[in-house]
C-alpha cells in the first residue's frame, strides 16, 4: 500500500501510525529495563553493598554498551530507507556486514568491562564496593557477543516495521531473568551464592537466550526469508562496514556521551557514600523505566522518518519527526506528574531503608524536572537518525553533556556541597542544551532540503 503524502496526512493519523509502531518497541524496551529493575530488587534484598555494586557495575556496563546499541541504531535507518526506496534485495548483504560490526564492538566491550576496576578505584568508589562491581562486570561481559547479536537482529526487524518480535523476545528475557537472578545470586540448584557477581552471570545467560531466539526467527520466520541472512557467508567488506560506521559510530558516540554523563553522575554520587549511590540508583532506575516510552517512540520516529526519506519526501519526513515529538511530550507530562506526586511510594518499591528512601525522594523531584528536556532530545535524535544526520548531533551532545552537564554537576554537587541535588541539576542542564540544539538541527535541515532540492543528500548541485 502506498504511503500517504503530506496532502492527506493529519496529526491524528500520523500520531496513531507512530504509536502503533512504537507500542511493541516500548514494551520490548520496558522488558529490558525491567530486567535492571529485577536486578536492583534482588540486590537490594541482599545488602546495601550488593545494591551499590550492581548500581556501579550496571552503570558501567550500560554506558559502554550504549556505544554498541548506538552504533547498531544505524541499522533501522538503513533498512527503513532501503524499504522506502524499494531496494529490499540489498538488505541481506547489509545485515551480514552489520554482523561483523557487532562482533568487533562486542570484543571492545569485553575488554573494557573486564578491566574496569582500576578506573573505579581511581575515581574514588568505596574500597569495599570496587571488587564486587568488578566481579559483576567480569561475569556479565561473557554476554557481550550475544548482546550485540540480540540488538542487531532486533533492529533489522524494526527497520522493516516488524516490531513485535523484539517485544516478545524482550518479555522472554524478563521472564528468564527472575529465576536466573534467584539461582545465581542466592545460590540455588547446587550453585554457590554469588551475590552481585551472580547477577552478572544471570544477565549473560539471558542475553544468550534472547540472541538465540532471534537467530531462530530469522532462519525460520517467513517475514525474514527474503533476507537469506545465513544462506551464504560474506567476509568483511571494508567499504560497506565503513558506510555503516560513518552513520553508526556518531550515533553510538552520542548515546555513549549521554550515558557516560549518567555514569559520571553515578560515580560522583559514589564518592558521597553507599547510601547516596543507592538512593541515586533508585531514582535513576525508575527514570530509566519511564524513559523507555520516549525511547521506543524515538525508534519508531526513526523508521517513519527514514521510510519517507528513502522516497526523498522530506516534507513528510519533517512532519513525522515533529508529530512524534509532540506525542512524546504528552507522555513526559504524565511521567513527570507521577514522580512529583508519589516519590516515597516509588522509593519503597525498591527498599525499606529509610536513609536510602530519603535520598531517593529528593532525587525523584529532579528526575521529574528533566522529563521534558529528555523527551525533546530523544525525539529529535530519532528524527535525525531517520535522515542519517549523525555527525553534527555528536558535536552538540559533546557540548551539552561534557561542557555543560557534568562540569555543572561537579561544581554544584561536589565543589559547592549541594551533593545529590547539585549533581542532578547538572543532568537537567545537559539534557536541556541537547534538546534545544538537536531540535533546531532537525528543523533547519529538513526545511532547507524542502526549499532547495539541490541541497538534499545525493542531489547534484544546481551549479553542476
Amino acid at each position: 500500500m502506498a504511503e500517504p503524502t503530506t496532502t492527506n496526512l493529519s496529526f491524528a493519523s500520523e500520531a496513531r501510525a507512530t504509536i502503533r509502531l512504537a507500542i511493541p518497541l516500548i514494551l520490548g524496551q520496558v522488558a529490558n529495563v525491567a530486567m535492571v529493575f529485577v536486578d536492583t530488587l534482588f540486590a537490594g534484598r541482599l545488602s546495601a553493598l550488593d545494591l551499590a555494586a550492581v548500581a556501579i557495575g550496571g552503570t558501567v556496563w550500560s554506558s559502554i554498551n550504549f556505544l554498541v546499541v548506538g552504533t547498531l541504531l544505524a541499522v533501522p535507518a538503513f533498512i527503513s530507507q532501503y524499504d522506502g526506496a524499494g531496494q529490499r534485495r540489498r538488505m541481506g548483504f547489509f545485515v551480514r556486514q552489520a554482523i561483523w560490526v557487532g562482533l568487533g564492538l562486542s570484543c571492545v566491550v569485553m575488554l573494557i568491562a573486564r578491566n574496569a576496576e582500576p578506573l573505579l578505584t581511581w575515581i574514588g568508589i568505596e574500597a569495599d564496593v570496587v571488587p564486587l562491581a568488578g566481579a559483576y562486570l567480569d561475569a556479565i561481559s561473557l554476554g557481550a557477543p550475544a548482546f550485540a547479536g540480540f540488538f542487531l537482529f532486533r533492529f533489522v526487524s524494526e527497520g522493516l516495521g516488524l516490531t513485535r518480535p523484539g517485544m516478545y523476545v524482550g518479555i522472554l528475557g524478563l521472564l528468564l531473568n527472575i529465576p536466573a537472578d534467584y539461582v545465581f545470586m542466592y545460590g540455588k540448584l547446587g550453585l554457590p551464592a554469588m551475590g552481585a557477581a551472580g547477577c552478572g552471570y544471570a544477565t549473560a545467560f539471558v542475553l544468550l537466550a534472547q540472541c538465540v531466539a532471534l537467530v531462530v526467527l530469522f532462519v525460520r520466520g517467513k517475514d525474514y526469508r527474503f533476507l537469506n541472512v545465513f544462506g551464504r557467508f560474506d567476509p568483511p567488506r571494508l567499504k560497506r562496514i565503513r558506510e555503516i560506521l560513518l552513520v553508526g559510530l556518531p550515533i553510538g558516540s552520542a548515546i555513549f556521551l549521554e550515558s557516560s554523563m549518567f555514569l559520571a553522575a553515578t560515580l560522583l554520587m559514589g564518592s558521597l557514600g553507599t547510601v547516596a549511590v543507592a538512593g541515586h540508583q533508585i531514582a535513576l532506575n525508575f527514570s530509566a523505566l519511564a524513559f523507555m516510552v520516549p525511547l521506543g517512540m524515538s525508534m519508531a520516529i526513526t523508521v517513519r522518518v527514514g521510510n519517507a526519506a528513502g522516497r526523498r519526501d522530506y516534507e513528510t519526513a519533517r512532519f513525522r519527526g515533529f508529530t512524534g515529538l509532540k506525542v512524546i511530550l504528552g507522555f513526559q507530562t504524565v511521567s513527570a506528574f507521577i514522580m512529583f506526586m508519589f516519590p516515597e511510594a516509588i522509593a519503597r518499591i525498591y527498599t525499606s531503608n529509610d536513609e536510602v528512601i530519603g535520598v531517593a525522594v529528593v532525587l525523584l523531584f529532579y528526575a521529574a524536572l528533566f522529563q521534558f528536556s529528555d523527551g525533546l532530545q530523544v525525539a529529535a535524535a530519532g528524527a535525525l537518525r531517520g535522515i542519517k544526520d549523525t555527525r553534527r548531533p555528536l558535536i552538540y551532545m559533546l557540548l551539552a553533556y561534557w561542557v555543560a552537564g557534568i562540569p555543572l554537576s561537579y561544581f554544584l554537587g561536589i565543589h559547592m556541597g549541594k551533593q545529590g541535588a547539585g549533581i542532578w541539576i547538572g543532568l537537567i542542564a545537559g539534557l536541556s542544551v541537547a534538546a534545544l540544539t538537536l531540535n533546531l538541527r532537525f528543523g533547519r535541515l529538513t526545511l532547507a532540503w524542502i526549499r532547495d532540492p539541490s541541497r538534499r543528500p545525493g542531489a547534484r548541485s544546481s551549479k553542476a
